[in-house]
């Protein structure tokens, strides 16, 4: 539970703002509103982002314990403010031609018009999302992984993987298909944001290889004699360096995540402080569920795992390439996600007693 302490206050904290904001503007019968959709918005935010949290865990689980609490402090608040709150009105901002606190005020007192307009784009924020977490899910599926989980699938699957941009070449096909489901008018626009979406994740998948590239030469230099003073400064820095391409990572990851959360939010409530509360609830405990996996080795101890992660992730990307055009609930991708997690523990159990029984 110790994973958790802080989260517990955080929700206490938030509830007792969001009491006060609903109170303060419809009485008591505000007060309970702001409440229930507050849950409602935190319980819709863990369940969509479980699969984020074991993803989350397989690149965490290599860093050190100052690039962990990284992710919990700066990270966190990159997560819960710039996301959740900040970026939906930088969207707002720039696709409507309206100045930044305009759209503060407006998304205050008029937060009808301001839903409006966000959601006005879902399309573009779904192609940019979409593709990106796309490619999260192709490349885990044409890597070279150690286990399998659908054997008779992942074992042809990675085939295809030994041919080079397999999974851009997919993903660009995945985009071009979804063009037919946008009108006319949003093509461009649509196409712009799925490329831009791809772009942004082979940007990071670049700078990862050239930091990695960086601590490998660090190593090489140990091993061949540079002196012993430059040679850990070297893999200081690289280390210092491969640290931020995996936030980096981690935070566009949270963001393609958040995407979903959020446009899922507005359909529940227009009140941007409610919103942001309860996604903010939820943020804090998928961050701690992180680390919790991490800390516990569950990666370890469930070896499919994170195959249904990444089989949710891929689901997940599919489904906000198709509310471009068609309405998916909420509950409905939460489900899935959540279907895909439970039957890789299942999965998992069963692959431990076959061991067991091995041994």
């Amino acid at each position: 539970m110790r994973h958790f302490y802080f989260d517990m206050i955080f929700t206490t904290i938030a509830l007792a703002v969001a009491a006060w904001w609903g109170f303060s503007h419809s009485g008591m019968g505000g007060l309970i509103s702001a409440l229930s959709i507050t849950a409602i918005l935190a319980v819709m935010e863990i369940s969509l982002s479980f699969d984020n949290a074991v993803v989350n865990a397989s690149v965490l689980k290599h860093w050190d314990k100052f690039w962990k609490m990284i992710f919990l402090t700066v990270g966190i608040l990159i997560a819960v403010f710039g996301m959740r709150l900040v970026f939906p009105i930088v969207i707002v901002s720039v696709t409507a031609d309206m100045g930044m606190m305009d759209v503060i005020n407006l998304a205050l007192y008029n937060p009808t018009e301001y839903s409006a307009k966000l959601m006005a784009h879902h399309a573009e924020i779904s192609a940019f999302g979409g593709m990106f977490l796309m490619l999260v899910f192709l490349n885990f599926l044409f890597g070279d992984n150690e286990v399998h989980w659908f054997d008779w699938l992942e074992s042809r699957l990675a085939k295809f993987g030994q041919v080079d941009a397999m999974s851009v070449f997919v993903a660009l096909a995945v985009l071009m298909v979804s063009l037919t489901w946008v009108h006319a008018e949003q093509k461009s626009a649509v196409l712009m944001a799925g490329v831009w979406g791809i772009l942004v994740y082979l940007g990071v998948q670049v700078i990862s290889g050239m930091l990695e590239g960086d601590i490998e030469e660090a190593e090489e230099d140990i091993e061949g004699g540079v002196p012993l003073t430059n040679n850990l400064a070297d893999a200081g820095s690289a280390v210092m360096k491969g640290g931020i391409a995996g936030f980096l990572y981690l935070e566009v990851l949270d963001a393609s995540f958040s995407f979903d959360g959020v446009i899922g939010a507005f359909a529940i409530t227009n009140d941007v402080i409610i919103i942001m509360l309860g996604l903010a609830i939820g943020a804090m405990f998928v961050r701690s569920m992180t680390i919790y996996l991490v800390d516990k080795g569950t990666l370890d101890e469930f070896v499919y795992l994170e195959h249904g992660a990444h089989y949710a992730i891929g689901a997940l990307a599919v489904i906000m390439l198709l509310s471009m055009k068609f309405h998916v609930p909420e509950i409905v991708t939460g489900l899935i996600g959540i279907a895909f997690i439970g039957w890789a523990i299942l999965a998992s159990l069963k692959h431990r007693k076959l061991e067991a029984s091995k041994g």
